[in-house]
């Protein structure tokens, strides 16, 4: 199993902020306002971006996240979900540490239908 981390990002990790474990990764969530059920993953190994997985990494992840919707689904009954990464800054990566975002979506939300591409497509972004 790999070593357990100790902090995500700067801040030390809240043991009540970890839902489920596989032997890569930890599924993480807290109460939030806005996008209530949402987690992240985060591997246990320091990694910045997705590109540096191993192949080992890779198939956890599956596992990980399947397992991370499946507990969201027991607490929430989303209509959906927005699953991505955020790597770099420019891609708003604000954490220095691996984090998949998973971000149940309702039906009855007002921007229901509106996916993570969205905000990034609008002319306003556009170079």
């Amino acid at each position: 199993m790999a070593t357990m981390i100790t902090h995500f990002g700067p801040e030390p990790l809240d043991p009540g902020e970890i839902r489920l474990e596989t032997e890569h990764f930890l599924f993480l969530m807290n109460e939030q306002p806005v996008l209530v059920g949402s987690g992240i993953i985060i591997p246990k190994r320091f990694v910045t971006t997705p590109f540096d997985l191993t192949p080992a990494e890779w198939a956890d992840l599956q596992t990980a996240l399947l397992r991370a919707k499946a507990h969201i689904e027991t607490l929430h009954a989303p209509d959906g979900y927005n699953v991505g990464w955020n790597v770099g800054p420019a891609a708003g990566q604000e954490i220095d540490h691996l984090h998949l975002h998973i971000i149940p979506r309702y039906a009855d939300e007002p921007l229901a239908g509106r996916g993570i591409r969205y905000y990034i497509k609008q002319m306003e972004n556009k170079r």
